[in-house]
């Protein structure tokens, strides 16, 4: 709060306060005062009306200066008034006041918000739950009839089963609850558990599926974890070229502090230009506008589980040669868990 704005505001009562100065001052000339005292009374009165101007702006300067400061440092701006002595003079009291019956209704506000979003994500939720059983059940009668069962309709099963994961995992992703159980897991049986899930795709498109040097153990949501690593499966036997000796090769690497797990293919890439938004929602990229059926969503899902779990998740790729994911796990340390 700058001095000279602070006076600019208090044009008219300064313009009003010499005024009457003037006027005193002729009062006393018109009475033959003595004008030693019309001097003295003068000086008196401009020396306190200054002094009352400098004592009212700096209470309202300090107060004012870290009200601007708090919220420019504060990650949450609406916590302020909990950061600030209360002002001593009326225009700050009524400032404060009305903070705190903003933020009173924001709170509020929230509240209802919140657990109006509970209650649609608990309802998408218990959906999700409803429909895969039925699905489910047609996967499992249908396998036993495998001589009625062509490619094709096998095809739309998986896609339905991932569009309705999908939902579920976004769901998850996208509120603060902990829907999820961080617990020592083997990557060798979530990464066996997400082969035989996409066993009649990989076969049809006649992929190899190459896993080694897995048997190690990290800490993360295995649900969770499958489902990252199904997105990234489908991603590359959807765009897997038109060769004969297609794979996806599984490995890990170790080292001190952390763990990486790393699914290369030899798919057609990702163009340098795309490589930096794969992870945004909704973003299809170049590879994405030739397949009618990509959504976006996959890789933008993956990520937010990742950051939850406090997992890293990369991606490396050079079009017509390779495309390689990397989710890196932190191991013998606190996991920095996003809520």
């Amino acid at each position: 709060m700058k001095f000279k704005i602070y006076l600019k505001d208090k044009l008219y009562s300064i313009i009003f306060c010499l005024l009457s100065f003037v006027i005193i001052i002729l009062i006393l000339l018109a009475f033959k005062c003595d004008k030693s005292l019309i001097i003295s009374i003068t000086i008196i009165l401009f020396v306190t009306y200054f002094l009352l101007i400098i004592i009212d702006y700096l209470r309202k300067q300090k107060f004012y200066t870290e009200l601007l400061s708090n919220i420019e440092n504060l990650d949450k701006a609406y916590l302020v008034l909990e950061t600030l002595e209360y002002p001593t003079f009326y225009e700050g009291k009524l400032l404060c006041q009305a903070l705190y019956e903003i933020n009173k209704s924001m709170n509020e506000r929230i509240k209802i918000e919140e657990e109006q979003l509970l209650d649609n994500k608990e309802y998408i939720e218990m959906w999700i739950h409803e429909v895969k059983r039925p699905l489910a059940s047609l996967v499992l009668t249908l396998n036993n009839h495998k001589e009625i069962l062509d490619s094709k309709t096998k095809n739309i099963l998986k896609k339905l089963e991932d569009y309705v994961d999908q939902v579920l995992y976004y769901t998850r992703s996208e509120n603060s609850e902990k829907d999820y159980f961080i617990k020592e897991i083997n990557l060798s049986k979530v990464i066996k558990n997400v082969g035989i899930k996409n066993m009649d795709d990989l076969l049809y498109n006649k992929i190899n599926f190459n896993v080694d040097n897995v048997d190690y153990k990290v800490y993360t949501d295995s649900k969770w974890l499958e489902f990252i690593l199904n997105q990234i499966i489908n991603n590359s036997i959807k765009y897997k070229k038109d060769i004969e000796n297609s794979f996806i090769n599984i490995y890990v690497q170790d080292k001190k502090e952390v763990t990486i797990l790393i699914i290369e293919d030899n798919g057609i890439g990702i163009p340098m230009s795309d490589i930096k938004q794969v992870f945004d929602k909704t973003f299809t990229g170049t590879n994405g506008r030739e397949k009618s059926s990509s959504t976006g969503m996959g890789l933008y899902i993956a990520k937010n589980l990742c950051r939850k779990l406090g997992h890293k998740i990369e991606i490396e790729s050079k079009v017509n040669e390779y495309t390689k994911v990397f989710i890196t796990f932190a191991k013998n340390k606190y996991y920095d868990v996003l809520k």
